[in-house]
């Protein structure tokens, strides 16, 4: 008994490492494309599924060891596992390279050759390009959001989809904007700890009420690129559609939060949740159009 419980603890530990919160996001959204190209939910899924999931933990381990310095510097992160001390760097860069391998592997004989370069490419972005470059300027998260673009491409690739189809560019284009005001929206809720960290932040640069106009901007930009998913195949049921409208008018509404004069202790946390939903409701929306 004490050996499973010992085998579950090492589990959720190697889980946190890797922020299976993110690494879900990114196989939910692989798993969306593989049935927008596919039209059919079958086994064959779990593969490419499984793949990415294993990659994208490996890359969140590997951005915990690349930046664990960074992170015992600000409360919101000091508690991850190797800041914390309770897994060693070393054995935390171990269990990344096992993981992205793995993943890779999975890709490379499951899939196809397209599938495994976009799914490493992913993971150099976010290594290898974008923890770096968020160390020098604040405007990293634009390139960035390649990250969160790409992980749908690799479903819809695995699924045999042409990646120049329109559909993958126009389901690719609505995840880069999204990107942009969900990390805007942590940005307001912590900016002051990436200060601490001496990450270069929009916080030093802008008011809370300027970036919260500016996010707001990108939410409005994020709701209207769903609503242009029938142009391109996509949401052609009128029920679906209109659940999409109802879905986007209500981000934007619930949004206008950020437009509102606030104190200093506003919390700018349900407007991120928001959004979260809302591209999770696009994801759900648009899979069950393709299959019905």
């Amino acid at each position: 008994m004490n050996y499973l419980v010992a085998i579950k603890e090492r589990t959720m530990l190697i889980l946190e490492l890797g922020k299976i919160r993110i690494a879900q996001l990114v196989t939910l959204s692989t798993a969306m494309g593989y049935i927008l190209a596919t039209g059919r939910l079958s086994l064959d899924i779990f593969v490419p599924v499984s793949g990415i999931l294993l990659l994208a933990l490996g890359s969140g381990a590997l951005n915990q060891y690349q930046e664990y310095r960074k992170d015992l510097l600000m409360p919101r992160t000091r508690n991850r596992p190797v800041p914390s001390g309770r897994m060693r760097p070393s054995v935390a860069l171990a269990v990344a390279i096992a993981l992205m391998i793995s993943g890779s592997l999975i890709l490379y004989f499951g899939t196809n050759s397209t599938a495994l370069v976009l799914g490493l490419f992913t993971a150099f972005w976010y290594n290898g390009v974008y923890t770096y470059l968020k160390r020098v300027t604040p405007m990293a998260v634009i390139p960035g959001s390649l990250i969160g673009a790409i992980p749908p491409l690799v479903g819809w690739t695995s699924g045999g989809g042409d990646i120049r189809a329109p559909q993958a560019i126009a389901v690719a284009l609505v995840f880069f904007i999204w990107q942009i005001p969900h990390f805007w929206l942590l940005l307001l809720n912590f900016g002051g700890d990436y200060e601490k960290a001496g990450y270069p932040s929009l916080t030093s640069l802008f008011s809370r009420e300027q970036l919260g106009r500016l996010t707001f901007m990108w939410i409005v930009a994020t709701a209207g690129a769903s609503l242009f998913m029938p142009l391109f195949g996509l949401g052609n049921s009128s029920v679906i559609f209109l659940l999409l409208f109802i879905s986007a008018a209500g981000l934007v509404w619930t949004s206008t939060i950020l437009l509102r004069p606030r104190s200093r202790k506003f919390s700018f946390l349900p407007a991120f949740k928001g959004i979260n939903y809302f591209i999770l409701s696009v994801m759900i929306l648009l899979t069950i159009d393709r299959l019905i």
